[in-house]
């Protein structure tokens, strides 16, 4: 476990958390309400890359420089703010105040986009971002320079993956209000750039399961290119047979965030949660109503599937996604790149 402090006073400003993986949703922006914790209780995350004020205009920073942030692709503005920047549950953070007289811009709260909004309680220093706006999941982001670590007890252990398969980390594709849930809208949008990549181009033919299809399906239909001949797709995983396909989608670690690598194939990552209900669809039921004309499997206790809701993943996240892949610089990954960029909600994201 690891309990976080002021780097000017040595104040504690967190409950004991375990390290897990960043999630994908965690920088997401979904409707108009407001939003849940991002993290679950007694957890942190990293995330490696620049976040944060100030922000650069892509002319400042130029192809190199935003390369060098981790960006390959056109961006209207990129982060020079730190790396390292550390994310908990708002409910385990400690000994902070607001700064006074702050303005962040916000609408029902916080937006978190000019820097530090917290400080600590003892010395004044400013130590954290607090954001909780209105279809922004509610988050502290530590900032690196400002905190330090200091250990409280032996880090839980890493789960093995057959720990895992005997109690699976598991996100309800359908929630109970009965619409897709937002966290696989964000998962499904960063395994679509992974799996475009991946394709080199070629169209990608789906392995059976209609959850598959209703979450995965459209979107594979509607960027990639046709004509060309289709590259297979199944999963691979803990608990399932050895997998014969051109590609393999396989469950990233949850605490640590790697993929499963026992698989031959080219590997496309996705996150537990979302992997395990794809992977074992009969695991959870009885089967919501779907919008193309096929049941979508057992998979949620109690869920009911509006019937003019067709899942979508998430445009913004999957163009965030791809710009930090390197391959977005092929030129035909590139233009499927930028003619999402110009009309982030047209088919498969609306």
């Amino acid at each position: 476990m690891a309990v976080f402090a002021c780097a000017g006073c040595s104040a504690v400003l967190t409950v004991p958390v375990s390290r897990v993986e960043l999630p994908d949703h965690v920088h997401q922006q979904y409707g108009y309400g407001l939003l849940p914790a991002a993290m679950e209780p007694g957890t942190y995350a990293v995330d490696p890359h620049p976040g944060g004020p100030p922000w650069l205009a892509w002319e400042e920073v130029g192809k190199a420089g935003a390369a060098a942030r981790g960006w390959h692709a056109r961006r209207d503005v990129v982060s020079d703010g730190p790396r390292g920047r550390i994310v908990l549950a708002p409910g385990d953070v400690r000994g902070t105040v607001p700064v006074p007289e702050w303005d962040d811009g916000h609408c029902c709260g916080l937006a978190g986009m000019n820097g530090p909004n917290m400080m600590c309680g003892r010395c004044g220093l400013a130590v954290a971002t607090r954001i909780d706006d209105c279809g922004l999941w509610q988050a502290v982001w530590l900032e690196p320079q400002a905190v330090r670590r200091v250990d409280d007890g032996a880090e839980r252990p890493v789960a093995g993956w057959a720990e895992l398969l005997e109690d699976p980390p598991w996100i309800p594709p359908v929630e109970e209000s009965g619409r897709w849930s937002p966290r696989w809208a964000a998962s499904a949008a960063v395994a679509l750039a992974h799996l475009l990549a991946a394709s080199g181009g070629a169209g990608v033919a789906l392995p059976r399961g209609r959850l598959f299809s209703l979450t995965l399906g459209r979107a594979v239909r509607e960027p990639v290119p046709a004509g060309s001949p289709a590259k297979t797709l199944a999963p691979a995983g803990p608990g399932l047979p050895d997998a014969h396909a051109d590609i393999v989608m396989v469950p990233r670690h949850p605490q640590t965030g790697e993929p499963w690598a026992r698989a031959a194939g080219t590997i496309v990552p996705l996150a537990a949660g979302v992997w395990f209900p794809l992977a074992f669809p009969r695991e959870r039921r009885p089967a919501p109503r779907a919008t193309d004309g096929e049941a979508a499997g057992d998979f949620m206790e109690g869920a009911t599937m509006p019937p003019d809701r067709t899942f979508r993943p998430d445009g913004k996240v999957f163009l965030q996604t791809l710009a930090r892949l390197p391959a977005v610089r092929e030129p035909w990954l590139r233009a499927i790149y930028e003619r999402c960029r110009s009309a982030p909600w047209s088919a498969p994201f609306q």
